[in-house]
């Protein structure tokens, strides 16, 4: 890897989270590649314009993910077919949050897709009571069992597939989209309660399209306002 590969300054607090970040970055487009040594904690210092503790958190940090190796007297590579090693949930913690909305619409658009297919009574039942107690929470301005509800209407979808590959992969999204929701509940003033009643309904009415269109036009309005929030940070 070449050691003057130019990254940003930082200037937000959390600073071990963006060594990591941008790192992870250069390992996913493949800049740096599976045996390449990355460069040396002075080195990343400079670039970084961090102190030691924070590169040394950092790299203990992949190290520990499984994605670097520390190979003593000769420095720290990237472990081969490193990111086949490290689980889901613990990539999705160290996404950024638009990254992880922008993958989740991808997944959605099938999984409504596929449950308006295959939804079974059971299913309906579970995605009533959870937009039903959603909405509550939304009323009395309980913020967290609010979350917790619309993650678990958004869950419900996703068993309704019947697919248990996509169940677990969105499973796996749901912690770190609790984590980014309870971030972003101040900024995202409405709660498109609307747009998930039309979800269910489809669904329910067994209507693939119109599954697919409302399941788009929610996810479509969270990240465009997700862009907004990451803008004026």
């Amino acid at each position: 890897m070449n050691s003057k590969m130019s990254f940003q300054p930082l200037n937000r607090p959390k600073l071990v989270d963006d060594v990591v970040n941008q790192l992870q970055k250069k390992i996913s487009e493949g800049e740096i590649k599976p045996g390449d040594k990355i460069p040396t904690e002075p080195e990343l210092m400079q670039q970084f314009a961090v102190g030691r503790s924070t590169i040394r958190e950092a790299v203990r940090v992949l190290v520990h993910a499984g994605l670097l190796e520390k190979k003593q007297g000769f420095g720290t590579f990237l472990k081969a077919q490193s990111a086949m090693q490290e689980p889901l949930d613990h990539r999705l913690r160290r996404a950024q949050i638009l990254e992880v909305y922008e993958v989740r619409r991808m997944l959605e658009l099938e999984i409504s897709r596929l449950a308006a297919e295959r939804r079974d009574e059971n299913d309906l039942e579970q995605m009533r009571s959870a937009l039903d107690q959603r909405y509550e929470a939304l009323e009395k301005g309980d913020t967290d069992t609010y979350l917790r509800e619309d993650v678990k209407f958004h869950l419900s979808i996703a068993v309704a597939s019947k697919n248990s590959v996509v169940i677990d992969l969105y499973r796996s999204f749901t912690s770190a989209l609790f984590e980014a929701s309870q971030k972003l509940i101040v900024t995202l003033q409405d709660p498109h309660h609307l747009f998930h009643e039309n979800m269910y309904k489809a669904i329910k009415d067994k209507d693939v399209t119109e599954a697919e269109y409302w399941t788009m036009k929610n996810l479509d309005e969270t990240v465009t306002q997700l862009k907004q929030f990451v803008n004026q940070e």
